[in-house]
């Protein structure tokens, strides 16, 4: 990517955040993101819902508004395009209930269907919350269990039941409308959507960019009910495995943690949940408006360090 020089471009590509913001005026910036992927469960409505939260978790992670959305959609034309209908009614759906507008879009032929949105959203210069900014003392408040990449697999292979598709259906389609709008009214100093490089991977990128350590505990990190029997049994998506790969000069493990559980926790995410690093001083009211907004998986999974070498530490 190109250095860009250009001083209304709020955030741009150098710290890997999760989108573009661009200064209009002193008060409105635009907030711009976009994702998509291919199907992760066979049920077409819930793909497009899930393809939709994941497109919006971009902008709620820079504590934004969504406002407007372009699908964007590859699908092979001899496919029943009662299937494409569905996809796109579900990603309809859950932009309007983010409160946000499909305006348009573009598609083309392709032998693997794959969906997203280009998401525009609003936010005041200077208010938006960038995946850098942690400061050392700050408690590390994750707003969604992990597990989406294991489990996925685990159906594609015809592992797992009914039961744990529903569960990762319900968190992967969950927006995270409430847990934005409840660091924004808290204030925060930095956040990220855990996404395709997983809890650690995307830590790495807040502790790497605010010039920060950090220590998180293995037992305080949700997890979707089912998710250890399929790790147990060997079952992880390439991506989780390269993730782990790639951590291996960055984190340090505390001598007993499993195989299974660094690939849990490295573990590739689709539409995860938040990554906010807060003060000390106001991790409990955080705490509070999160539940009191329904996100009741919410979970202090560790603290940030002051550490230049930006290592992270996972304990039992």
């Amino acid at each position: 990517m190109p250095h860009i020089d250009d001083p209304n471009l709020l955030v741009g590509s150098s710290t890997s955040d999760d989108s573009a913001v661009y200064r209009l005026s002193d008060d409105i910036a635009l907030v711009q993101s976009l994702d998509f992927f291919p199907p992760i469960v066979d049920d077409p409505y819930s793909f497009g819902a899930i393809a939709a939260a994941n497109s919006l978790s971009d902008i709620y992670a820079m504590g934004a508004t969504p406002l407007i959305g372009l699908n964007m959609v590859c699908f092979p034309i001899g496919l029943p395009k009662d299937i494409l209908a569905a996809i796109l009614k579900g990603g309809a759906d859950k932009m309007a209930e983010a409160g946000a507008i499909i305006a348009g879009g573009h598609t083309i032929d392709d032998p693997e269907p794959k969906y997203g949105i280009s998401v525009t959203g609003l936010v005041r210069p200077g208010d938006q919350i960038a995946n850098v900014g942690a400061r050392p003392g700050d408690r590390l408040v994750l707003t969604k269990p992990i597990g989406t990449g294991i489990i996925t697999t685990a159906l594609k292979a015809g592992k797992g039941d009914r039961e744990i598709e529903r569960r990762a259906i319900e968190v992967m389609s969950a927006l995270n409308k409430s847990a934005a709008e409840s660091m924004v009214a808290v204030g925060v100093n930095a956040c990220t959507d855990i996404t395709g490089f997983g809890l650690l991977g995307h830590l790495r990128e807040m502790v790497q960019g605010s010039g920060v350590g950090a220590r998180i505990s293995l037992a305080s990190v949700p997890t979707i009910p089912g998710l250890w029997p399929l790790a147990e049994d060997g079952i992880a998506p390439g991506g989780s495995k390269r993730n782990l790969d790639s951590l291996r000069d960055v984190v340090v493990w505390e001598d007993g943690i499993s195989y299974e559980a660094k690939i849990v926790l490295a573990d590739a995410q689709t539409s995860g949940g938040l990554l906010i690093s807060v003060a000390p001083d106001k991790a409990d009211d955080l705490m509070s408006s999160l539940a009191d907004h329904g996100v009741s998986d919410a979970r202090i999974i560790g603290e940030v360090l002051d550490d230049p070498k930006a290592r992270i530490l996972v304990g039992s």
